[in-house]
């Protein structure tokens, strides 16, 4: 199995919001891009969040309005093997620094994981939160998790109240 790596984060200092992946799929390896995949959900789920539909927008064109609606995005896994895209095939994970990121984004409300796996690493590796930053764990974006958008929306929604 290859060794597989993240991206750098994608952030603003004052973001509010911090949503950590697990670790980019094969499409998103290949494209070098956060969520590239097609029935990724990950951006039509955001697009209420941040108040714009993301999904229309090019690739750089939706990093900048995560970043301008006061969103971070990165993943908790630095590099891991892995055999095709799924989190539940993760071997070896080395996690991102997450408590140095979270220590430079002092108007952080919370943090959001986008999958439980990713909440299982992400929160071994973060510890204890900051006093006053929520976690939330979201269910995953991924197409391999079979519940419909509809199902998640409301979660993901919901994370609309920390940019607020």
């Amino acid at each position: 199995m290859m060794l597989k790596a993240s991206f750098p984060p994608v952030l603003r200092v004052d973001a509010r919001l911090l949503v950590l992946g697990s670790l980019p799929g094969e499409r998103s390896l290949a494209e070098q891009r956060y969520y590239a995949h097609a029935q990724n959900q990950f951006w039509r789920l955001m697009s209420p969040v941040v108040g714009r539909d993301l999904a229309m927008l090019a690739y750089p064109d939706r990093l900048a309005a995560l970043v301008e609606a006061q969103v971070a995005l990165w993943d908790v896994v630095a590099s891991a093997r892995r055999k095709g895209s799924s989190d539940a095939a993760i071997r070896d994970a080395a996690a991102n620094d997450l408590p140095a990121l979270v220590a430079r984004l002092p108007s952080l409300r919370a943090i959001a994981f986008n999958g439980a796996i990713a909440a299982r690493i992400g929160q071994a590796a973060l510890g204890p939160p900051p006093a006053g930053v929520a976690l939330v764990t979201l269910p995953s974006s991924s197409p391999l998790h079979t519940v419909g958008l509809a199902a998640k929306q409301p979660a993901w929604e919901a994370l609309a109240a920390y940019l607020a």
